[in-house]
C-alpha cells in the first residue's frame, strides 16, 4: 500500500503518477495524518470500473435466478446468438 502526504502531490507529481502507472495500485494521499484522498493511474480505474460493472451484473443475474428467472444452457444461449447473427445477416435482403 503506497501512503504518501497530500503536499507529495503537489511537490512529485510525476513521481507520484509514474509510481501508480508502474505499480497499477492507488497511491493513498493523507492531510494531517489522516486519510483524504485516493491517486490511480487512469487504465487501474478503467480496468476495476470494469470488473465492478461485472460483478454487478453478475449479482443482478443471481438474484434474478434466485427469485426464479429462467436458465439456459450453453447450447441455448449459442443457439440464440446464432439466430440473432443471421437475422442481422439478413436484415435488408
Amino acid at each position: 500500500m503506497n501512503i504518501k502526504p497530500s503536499a507529495a502531490i503537489r511537490q512529485n507529481y510525476n513521481e507520484i503518477a509514474e509510481l501508480c502507472r508502474s505499480t497499477g495500485e492507488p497511491v493513498y494521499l493523507t492531510k494531517n495524518g489522516e486519510g483524504d484522498l485516493v491517486v490511480m493511474d487512469i487504465e487501474s480505474f478503467t480496468r476495476k470500473e470494469k470488473m465492478l460493472k461485472l460483478k454487478e451484473e453478475l449479482l443482478a443475474v443471481e438474484e434474478d435466478r434466485l427469485h426464479g428467472a429462467k436458465d439456459y444452457t450453453v447450447d441455448e444461449v449459442l443457439a440464440q446468438m446464432k439466430d440473432a447473427i443471421n437475422e442481422v445477416r439478413h436484415v435488408g435482403d
